[in-house]
C-alpha cells in the first residue's frame, strides 16, 4: 500500500497541475501523509533546473502551513481525546513532566526534525500537544523546512541528475541517522534532564 501511494505521489511531478501537487502534499505531509513532498520536489527540479527555487519555496510555504495544522490537531484534539485517557489511566503528572522537558527543547527538536526525513508530522502534533511556544515553532520551522528544501534544490540545480540517484540510493540511511539522533536524544534528555 505505502508503494503504490509512493508511486502516486511520483506521477504527480509529471502532471501539468505539479505545483498545486506539491503544494498540497508539502501542506498534508506537515500534519498527516506518510509521503515527504521530496518524492515530488526531486523530479520536479530535475525535469525544470530553472524553477528550482520557485518549487523549494512552495513546498517550504506549504510545509510551514500544513505544520500550523499539526500544531492545532495537537492542541486542540489532544485536550479532547487523550488528556482524559492520561488522567483515568494516572499519567497527567508524567505528561505534565515530558511537557516540561520537551518544551525546554522543542526549539532544537523542531529544527533537527525538520531538516531530516524524520516525519515532521510528529513533531508539528507533539508541539501542539505540549504548547511549544507557537512563535518559536513558527519561526524553528520556517529554518528548518526552509533550509532542507532549498539545500535538495540547490543540489539537484547544481549537481544535476546524478544527485537524484544520489538521495534515492541514500534517504533510507540519513531517514535512519537523524530517528537514531532524533530518539537518543529523547533518551538523553530523559536522563540528563533534572524532574
Amino acid at each position: 500500500m505505502l508503494r503504490k501511494l509512493y508511486d502516486w505521489t511520483m506521477s504527480l511531478a509529471s502532471g501539468p497541475r505539479a505545483p498545486w501537487a506539491l503544494s498540497a502534499v508539502s501542506f498534508i505531509e506537515s500534519s498527516v501523509f506518510p509521503i515527504p513532498p521530496d518524492a515530488l520536489l526531486v523530479p520536479m527540479v530535475i525535469a525544470r533546473r530553472d524553477r528550482a527555487w520557485f518549487y523549494a519555496t512552495l513546498c517550504t510555504i506549504g510545509s510551514i502551513i500544513g505544520g500550523l495544522l499539526g500544531y492545532a490537531i495537537g492542541a486542540f484534539l489532544f485536550d479532547q481525546l487523550a488528556q482524559p485517557i492520561l488522567s483515568f489511566y494516572g499519567y497527567a503528572d508524567e505528561f505534565a513532566s515530558f511537557t516540561e522537558r520537551y518544551n525546554d527543547w522543542g526549539v532544537w527538536i523542531v529544527l533537527i526534525a525538520g531538516l531530516t526525513p524524520f516525519p515532521y508530522k510528529v513533531i508539528t502534533i507533539a508541539s501542539g500537544a505540549t504548547g511549544l511556544s507557537l512563535p518559536i515553532f513558527i519561526v524553528a520551522s520556517i529554518v528548518a523546512r526552509g533550509c532542507r528544501f532549498f539545500i535538495v534544490a540547490a543540489l539537484l540545480y547544481w549537481l544535476g541528475p546524478p544527485i537524484k540517484e544520489f538521495i534515492e540510493k541514500r534517504l533510507g540511511l540519513v531517514f535512519t541517522i537523524g530517528l537514531v539522533l532524533l530518539i537518543g536524544g529523547f533518551v538523553a534528555a530523559k536522563y540528563l534532564i533534572p524532574h
